[in-house]
């Protein structure tokens, strides 16, 4: 590891020659001389730390005044008293006072004027030593804002936008809550970059879909795209609540007292019945896409069962087909933040991607592979486009096989058909446990074991024509790759990452701020399948996957379900699964009644998008391979917890 990386305290130094190098560090690049890495040239001890409210414009706990936002703000000051400005990187967020922020849940600290002592996460220490003001704002409803939360509606995003407005000169700020005296943002180029993981990166989604000026660049790690697409799939259920009890999870206490009439209305418009409204709609970012002026570098774990992959798979499909810059990263964990289970080379990519979005060096960033991908725990890959050139959607059909119950899977239509029961109490690890047998709850289709690798990489759709025996139902639709491995235990507390006792230091650090957090490392288990990419629908959508509606018993339907993004490689040996059944126990709810379904396989497929298309699985499963011995268990990792999940 660089020690440009990783440092503990840094200390002011006051001196002429630093002021001359601080400003070339800070001028644009210039054709001779040009710096390629921002530099912590200036003091984060003596940084100016203030508060001011921005006028969103909105009434959102109807008060008869407008909403106030708290943004707290750390930045150099020596840039100001030379008379140059500096860019912001900027977290917006609902749970700074609430829940925390990042591994060790920190929280804002104030000091007795009411500035910003402790800023969560490394960002301001290790960035306004560089020479960038960090932006802290804490969204309408929400700890020292007035308003309310929304829950990724108007008045969430606008809490955001209006600052970004502010910064540009387009907004009103105030030095008090309540009072009248207006703040500037002279000390800024209005040059913005938003970060932030889970409903905060969604925030910069959100923003970065108004089309704002002065955006640059976003950063949303684990990210909703669609709120819609966080509570339901297909008109199936996620969660037993809605996004009333999110907004009251995170609502201040004034803000409880006002927002009785949001709150109402985050029930009436978000029926539990799956049906897409208007509220839903509005918190739909893919739809505006087009108008994504910023880049964006993207972060997902591929076994995030919070905040699902569909989110980066559609949001970064809809990018893509706007032309929008962007890079990804994508991990084997859970729903984790890559300072923790990539540090090192999180901050510096970090870093240089600021340094290049916001301060215009060319650090050659932008010409890097676009992706970064986990392909073991702590074994990382690149390629140079995602997905990789040569990738191409194949259609995988299911077959009866030579044993009664445990189908095949190959390139051919099958004929007949396969039944199942559903059964919520078994989950897609108990399914995939089960492959090679024929068990009630499943219809599983299985390849031979793989002559050679096969790369999974991008979004699949599984369509199912089945018949059910009630009126209501549900269908999971996943892939497996089955064969023994050792992966991160994104099932287990952590999501894939142990949290360990000693510290590391990332940025300078102040007595009520440090810049020192604790370590951590992968926690992996040995499996003998690992479920790659998932769906979920309720049959009931069939005809509009907008709203359900009754099913008659003994039709048959048919519905095209989506899967997760993911991007997976099925080594030679291992061989590759669909499995189709009903609830999947803590990921969907189960429907009203208990439906058996028969699936008619030669109206039954699966769209995968593989390197290398047909020919390379037909090359795969062509001619004999022996299949990997397991050696180890052949459990996949747990079932995983069933709580109330916070983006």
């Amino acid at each position: 590891m660089s020690t440009r990386m990783r440092f503990t305290t840094w200390r002011p130094l006051a001196t002429a020659a630093i002021t001359l190098l601080a400003a070339a560090f800070l001028t644009p690049a210039a054709a001779h001389g040009a710096p390629r890495e921002s530099r912590p040239v200036y003091s984060y001890e003596n940084a100016v730390r203030e508060v001011v409210w921005v006028d969103t414009g909105l009434d959102g706990d109807s008060d008869g005044r407008t909403d106030r936002v708290a943004v707290d703000i750390v930045r150099p000051r020596e840039p100001a008293a030379q008379g140059r400005k500096v860019p912001v990187i900027m977290d917006a967020s609902p749970y700074y006072s609430c829940c925390g922020r990042g591994n060790e849940s920190q929280r804002k600290t104030y000091d007795a004027a009411g500035n910003v002592v402790q800023m969560p996460l490394f960002y301001d220490n290790y960035f306004v030593p560089r020479g960038y003001a960090f932006v802290g704002v804490d969204l309408a409803g929400t700890n020292r804002s007035d308003g309310c939360v929304d829950v990724g509606g108007r008045s969430d995003i606008q809490s955001a936008k209006a600052v970004v407005d502010w910064l540009n000169g387009r907004a009103r700020a105030y030095t008090t809550r309540t009072g009248t005296t207006t703040a500037e943002a002279g000390w800024t180029n209005g040059r913005t970059g938003m970060i932030g993981k889970s409903w905060d990166g969604t925030i910069a989604n959100g923003v970065a879909a108004t089309g704002v000026k002065g955006l640059k660049t976003i950063v949303p790690i684990a990210a909703i795209s669609s709120w819609y697409d966080y509570y339901f799939a297909q008109g199936a259920p996620l969660y037993d609540s809605g996004p009333d009890w999110l907004s009251d999870y995170v609502d201040s206490p004034e803000a409880r007292a006002k927002c009785a009439a949001v709150q109402h209305k985050l029930v009436d418009e978000a029926p539990r019945t799956g049906d897409l409204t208007s509220l839903w709609t509005e918190r739909d970012y893919v739809q505006d896409a087009r108008k994504v002026k910023a880049s964006v570098f993207l972060i997902h774990g591929l076994q995030d069962l919070n905040v699902r992959t569909k989110h980066l798979g559609q949001w970064w499909d809809a990018l893509a087909k706007n032309g929008v810059e962007r890079k990804i990263w994508l991990s084997q964990t859970g729903h984790v933040d890559p300072f923790d289970f990539r540090r090192a080379a999180w901050v510096d990519t970090l870093h240089r991607w600021f340094d290049h979005e916001l301060l215009g060096y060319d650090n050659g960033v932008d010409r890097e592979p676009m992706a970064d991908i986990e392909r073991h725990p702590d074994q990382w890959v690149t390629s140079a486009v995602w997905p990789p050139h040569g990738t191409r959607t194949v259609t995988l059909r299911p077959s009866t096989g030579v044993q009664p119950g445990v189908g095949a899977l190959g390139l051919r239509k099958g004929t007949g058909t396969a039944a199942f029961t559903d059964d919520p109490t078994l989950s897609e690890t108990e399914w995939a446990a089960q492959l090679d047998a024929p068990t009630p709850d499943k219809a599983g289709f299985v390849t031979g074991p793989l002559s050679r690798d096969l790369r999974l990489s991008g979004s699949s759709q599984v369509t199912v024509t089945a018949t059910p025996t009630t009126a209501t139902a549900h269908l999971t639709a996943v892939l497996v790759d089955v064969g023994p491995d050792t992966v991160r235990d994104y099932a287990a507390s952590g999501e894939g990452i142990s949290t360990l006792t000693d510290r590391t230091c990332w940025g300078a650090s102040t007595p009520g701020d440090s810049a020192c957090f604790r370590e951590t490392a992968a926690r992996t288990a040995d499996v003998g399948q690992t479920v790659v990419s998932r769906g979920w629908a309720d049959l009931g959508t069939y005809a509009d996957p907008g709203k359900g509606v009754p099913l008659t018993p003994g039709r048959a339907y048919t519905l095209t379900l989506d899967l997760a993004a993911t991007d997976h490689v099925v080594p030679a040996g291992h061989r590759l699964a669909l499995i189709v059944a009903g609830t999947d126990r803590d990921l969907i709810d189960p429907p009203a009644d208990t439906p058996t379904l028969t699936l008619d396989l030669s109206r039954t497929s699966a769209r995968v998008p593989l390197v290398g298309g047909a020919d390379a699985f037909a090359r795969a499963t062509s001619g004999a391979a022996a299949a990997t011995p397991y050696g180890r268990s052949p459990d996949g990792v747990g079932t995983p917890r069933h709580t109330h999940r916070i983006p």
